[in-house]
């Protein structure tokens, strides 16, 4: 009897195995929102005005104008202009993330709401039980007896097992009610410096001012609000706001409570309207079916479709392996899959003719949209989209691309661990 050839069957069942009970737990326990479950035709382009209110009042928040938004590169450029922020602010501080570990800038930032509150600005920080498990007690403990008033965002209670799954990860600051940002970051160390090696991650922010800066309010009221029942209004939270800039932009949001689909709709009425280019980078990108059939519809139009995702600097491997198990049909019909390179690439922007922007929280995976809050600012400005396509430029010429013949020739153990991570869809 051959004992390792046996061996190793035992372990190819064992792990197939493991697979399908994950499947069953994902199917029955983790549940998650409704499936898109419709296909968009070509009626429109991202410059007509059709397109802007298809994506206005029936789907989100309205476009309003007179907005500026700042690019922000990386944790030397983010953590800094928040951070300032944060120490400028007068009336009122909401801020809200996924992640919030213990770290030195994690403890930056304890330091400078503690401050701030004791000044008699009134803080509210709200961070996700599962995401900020990590979190350092002792910045809890000064922040609290600072006033700060810290919440955590669905905790584990006997009671709400069924909910466990659903997060928040929104990543939102508004300081004033007339300073906001939004984007991809994390507090923790991984997130400081340029980029400059693989324990420095990859990701963009984005410093937001004008009218638009009350829709990312409102997004943390939503969850403010479910978690504690208290509403914050009047002129600290919701001020008049004067236009800052030119730029049009509305903030999309949605949750499993209400309009789960509504974020992925957004996508797919964006990628349905693209007439000659859709680049995107993403994080964790697993697309479903409509997303795949969106993607490969825009490329039978001629649109050029390029995506960035992770290399093997990726913090979740498994997520790796089901999204490579899905490029088949996208590679096959002429989209450009890269991989980056130098590090964790964590950059979650969304860009269409050059015109439409879509930045936040939103990655393209089954989580995204269906299970977690989520928030995305969509700016509607062609330098604004022209700086992210520098910013994309720039990305791709430190990654690697996957050809669909590279893809088809992989080992077949990638292809068979790619196709089990697949199955596990929502728990990723």
């Amino acid at each position: 009897m051959n004992w390792k050839l046996d061996r190793k069957r035992l372990v190819v069942f064992g792990t197939a195995a493991l697979g399908a009970l994950a499947v069953v737990i994902a199917r029955n326990f983790v549940g998650g929102g409704h499936s898109v479950k419709r296909q968009i035709p070509h009626l429109y382009s991202v410059h007509d005005s059709a397109f802007d209110r298809a994506l206005g009042l029936p789907l989100g928040p309205s476009i309003v104008g007179g907005n500026q938004v700042v690019t922000l590169l990386n944790g030397d450029e983010i953590f800094p202009a928040m951070l300032q922020a944060i120490r400028g602010a007068q009336k009122t501080i909401t801020m809200e993330t996924y992640i919030y570990w213990a770290s030195a800038i994690g403890q930056q930032f304890a330091t400078a709401l503690s401050e701030r509150s004791r000044a008699g600005v009134k803080v509210h920080l709200l961070v996700d039980w599962e995401g900020s498990s990590k979190m350092d007690t002792g910045s809890v403990a000064m922040m609290e007896q600072a006033g700060v008033e810290f919440r955590k965002f669905r905790p584990l209670r006997w009671y709400n097992l069924g909910r466990v799954n659903k997060r928040t990860h929104r990543k939102l600051l508004v300081v004033d009610g007339r300073i906001g940002f939004t984007g991809g970051v994390g507090i923790s160390d991984e997130w400081t410096g340029h980029a400059q090696d693989s324990t420095h991650w990859r990701d963009s922010h984005f410093r937001v001012e004008g009218p638009v800066v009350a829709e990312l309010q409102a997004a943390f009221m939503e969850n403010w609000i479910e978690v504690t029942g208290v509403v914050l209004h009047g002129d600290d939270y919701f001020p008049p706001l004067a236009p800052a800039g030119s730029m049009a932009a509305q903030l999309f949001y949605s949750s499993p409570n209400g309009g789960a689909e509504s974020m992925e709709l957004m996508y797919l009425l964006a990628i349905s309207a693209a007439e000659r280019s859709i680049y995107i980078s993403s994080a964790y990108f697993v697309p479903d079916a409509f997303t795949q059939d969106a993607l490969t519809n825009a490329l039978k139009r001629g649109v050029r479709v390029q995506i960035i995702t992770p290399g093997k600097f990726m913090d979740k491997k498994i997520v790796r392996r089901a999204s490579r198990s899905r490029w088949g049909d996208l590679l096959a019909a002429g989209a450009e899959m890269y991989e980056y390179e130098p590090t964790m690439y964590h950059t979650k922007v969304f860009i269409v003719d050059e015109l439409l922007v879509s930045v936040g929280s939103t990655n393209w995976d089954p989580r995204s949209f269906g299970l977690n809050d989520e928030a995305n600012l969509n700016i509607y400005d062609a330098d604004f989209a022209r700086r992210q396509v520098e910013v994309f430029r720039q990305d791709l010429s430190k990654s690697q691309q996957v050809t669909l013949a590279q893809w088809q020739s992989r080992p077949l153990h990638e292809k068979f661990t790619e196709w089990l991570s697949s199955l596990m869809g929502s728990m990723l």
